[in-house]
Formats: C-alpha cells, sequence, structure tokens
C-alpha cells in the first residue's frame, strides 16, 4: 500500500538469490538441508551473503537477516513464527500461482506479510523481506513513539 500511495522508501534492495536443496537419504536416516545465498544493496554497500537452514525459505531467512544486521542490528529480535502457502489459480497446474503468508515477530508483536509469484522460492522471499522491512519500520516508529502508518 506504501508503494503505491507513493511512500514507500525500501531500506534494501535485493540483486539477486540462489538457494540450494540437498536430500541425502541413506537406510538409517534422511538428512535435509538448505544454503540460500543474498545479494544484496544496504545502505548503499552491496552485500553478499550466504547461510544455512533446514529447508530453503529457513536458510533465505537467515540469510536475509546476515545482510541486514550490521546496518539494522534490531533483526536479530526478529523470527519467522509462521509459514503457509496456498495456491491461487490451481487449474494453471505447476504454472499456478501461489501465495505465501509468513508470521513474523519480534517478541512483544506480531505480523504477517505475503508474497505472490508463480516460483514459490520468490513468494516465499518477498514475504519474508516485506516481513522484515514491516518490523524495521515499526522498531523505527517505536522509537519515535508513533505508531506505523500503512
Amino acid at each position: 500500500m506504501r508503494t503505491e500511495l507513493g511512500l514507500h522508501q525500501p531500506l534494501f534492495q535485493l540483486r539477486g538469490f540462489e538457494v540450494n536443496y540437498n536430500v541425502i537419504q541413506s537406510d538409517v536416516q534422511c538428512n535435509i538441508g538448505a544454503r540460500a545465498m543474498i545479494k544484496a544493496n544496504v545502505s548503499g554497500q552491496e552485500v553478499l551473503e550466504v547461510a544455512e537452514g533446514m529447508g530453503p525459505v529457513a536458510a533465505l531467512d537467515k540469510a536475509l537477516r546476515k545482510a541486514l544486521v550490521r546496518s539494522f542490528p534490531v533483526v536479530e529480535s526478529f523470527v519467522l513464527t509462521d509459514y503457509k502457502v496456498r495456491i491461487l489459480n490451481s487449474e494453471a497446474g505447476t504454472a499456478a500461482k501461489v501465495r505465501v503468508l509468513v508470521e513474523s515477530s519480534n517478541g512483544e508483536h506480531r505480523w504477517t506479510t505475503i508474497g505472490v509469484s508463480v516460483n514459490i522460492l520468490e513468494a516465499s522471499y518477498q514475504a519474508v523481506a516485506a516481513g522484515i522491512e514491516y518490523g524495521l519500520y515499526k522498531s523505527a516508529a517505536a522509537k519515535q513513539g508513533t505508531e506505523v502508518a500503512l
């Protein structure tokens, strides 16, 4: 909404991301791991960070937080608390759009953000990044004693 009203000032810009997902199965157990690399412009600096997680969304979330923590230390207090995916147009099969809802928290408040794309990882990145950005706006507003508008 802030973008449509011309009020949005991005705090960071994605330059690209890559996700690798590994499943190593043996007779005893199945080990799953993901690695994400994020390239972003943060506070005028080009940043490249890599992180691992149990799944691709966890790895993306960790990599983005690593890229942002030097400029925005408060991101260390943000936690991804819920993740939901819904197929919007199932008749399109594997080309269907998906909507990803991510719930985040800073320990005091919770907020939900959305990403939409035909690529589930892109939709996930959109929702995770929007959640972090909203949390940053919310933290800045709390310091100023105001509410986040929109």
